[in-house]
């Protein structure tokens, strides 16, 4: 039984080393390090005012300096309320990691049930569960996730389980997909044959072998769950009173006609570029995890 689990599974070394040969890889890699730091040092600085109770300095207004465009003193120049964009622009980063991490958690944890309860019993229970992600498909997404929103309040809670409660149905019909052909694979069957129990075929032997589905699964749900935040708080149903991405787009859309466009242009090429560099990362684990692909060069 281990050893064909060994023979399905891709070692993390190989993983690893197929995943560095690629320079568009490394590039992404390098750009993903680059915005956890960004969103661990926004991290740190709103925990520190936090916890001396003090007003931070991304908040901080200085009406003499407002408008400023890019300079020594302002990597990304001020705001209207003379704030420093660049400090805006980690909080930003701290929120949209906030918000991917905490619904993918959500989504990836229920997706990844349903769908392998579906794949491997199949039956009434696959009916069941197909039955529920249709008709979480079949009502439109972004009106879900405001009427969540809305239920449980403006603010990241309404965030958090409105992203989260939605984006299972991708990961359920993905891992769905992946058990049925796995539950018919010869170490499966050995299994069954030697009395092992359902759950531990299902969770001990046949996860462990879909584990780049939801890896992958990962590196998508992650950017979907930043772009639809910062949709949110662009229509002021998302994060209240903190510099989240859609609240800076829709502050500085108002003040492009003034020639003010470095707020604007920092902050989408923020948001471009994370969501760029998950969506290509998804793409070359995909190639690096699938067992599928392990002769490919």
């Amino acid at each position: 039984m281990s050893g064909s689990d060994a023979m399905l599974a891709p070692a993390p070394i190989s993983v690893f080393r197929r995943l560095l040969a690629s320079r568009l890889s490394r590039c992404c890699l390098v750009v993903v390090a680059l915005y956890t730091l960004m969103a661990g040092y926004g991290e740190a600085v709103y925990q520190w005012h936090q916890w001396h109770d003090t007003v931070p300095g991304y908040q901080h207004q200085d009406l003499d300096r407002r408008f400023q465009p890019p300079s020594r003193a302002h990597w990304m120049g001020t705001d209207a309320l003379g704030r420093d964009v660049f400090a805006r622009l980690l909080q930003g980063a701290r929120i949209a990691f906030r918000v991917g991490i905490i619904t993918s958690l959500i989504a990836i944890p229920i997706g990844v049930l349903l769908g392998a309860l579906a794949g491997y019993f199949g039956g009434k229970t696959d009916d069941i569960i197909v039955w529920l992600y249709s008709t979480f498909a079949a009502i439109p997404g972004l009106l879900f996730i405001l009427a969540i929103a809305m239920i449980a309040g403006k603010g990241l809670l309404g965030v958090y389980l409105g992203i989260g409660l939605t984006m299972w149905v991708g990961v359920c019909r993905l891992i769905r997909a992946e058990v049925m052909k796995q539950r018919s694979l010869p170490y499966v069957m050995a299994g069954r044959v030697l009395g092992f129990s359902h759950a531990r075929i299902l969770f001990r032997h046949i996860l462990p072998n879909v584990t780049h589905v939801i890896i992958v699964a990962f590196t998508l749900r992650f950017p979907a769950s930043i772009s639809t935040e910062v949709f949110m708080s662009f229509l002021g149903l998302g994060v209240q009173g903190e510099p989240s991405w859609g609240i800076m787009i829709n502050n500085a859309r108002l003040r492009l006609w003034q020639g003010v466009w470095w707020e604007m242009t920092f902050v989408t090429i923020a948001v471009l570029l994370i969501v760029l560099t998950f969506n290509l990362l998804g793409d070359a684990l995909r190639d690096a995890l699938d067992p599928r692909l392990k002769k490919v060069k």
